[in-house]
């Protein structure tokens, strides 16, 4: 995919279902925790909270990647388990319901771990 600038203009290139997920995934972020600020960062949407990186999120052909680094991972191994995961990263695949509380409780979990 090309380089984009803007988040709206990361999700317009993906269309139907790929599109819906990832707008619930962003709408989820994005009520969780609305002082987050959202940017495009490593090519996908990206948001920080109080500078620091809270969690990004990405969409391929088959899954939503969902990157809660530093320590989110860690954190959510055995939720996290059933899914396919590489360094930093799980993925949600396009054939599953969307974990909506997962990503609203990890998060959550970031935001704390931030501010504490």
């Amino acid at each position: 995919m090309a380089a984009v600038s803007s988040v709206d203009e990361y999700l317009g290139q993906f269309s139907g279902e790929v599109r819906a997920r990832l707008d619930e995934t962003r709408a989820v972020i994005r009520a969780t925790s609305p002082d987050a600020v959202e940017s495009m960062a490593y090519g996908m949407p990206a948001y920080k909270l109080d500078g620091k990186p809270l969690v990004y999120f990405a969409g391929y052909d088959k899954h939503v990647g969902f990157y809660a680094t530093p320590n989110g991972h860690e954190a959510f191994a055995e939720d996290f388990a059933p899914y396919a995961q590489g360094k930093g990263s799980v993925q949600f695949p396009h054939t599953q319901p969307l974990p909506v509380d997962l990503v609203r409780r990890v998060v959550e979990f970031r935001e704390a771990d931030i501010r504490a």
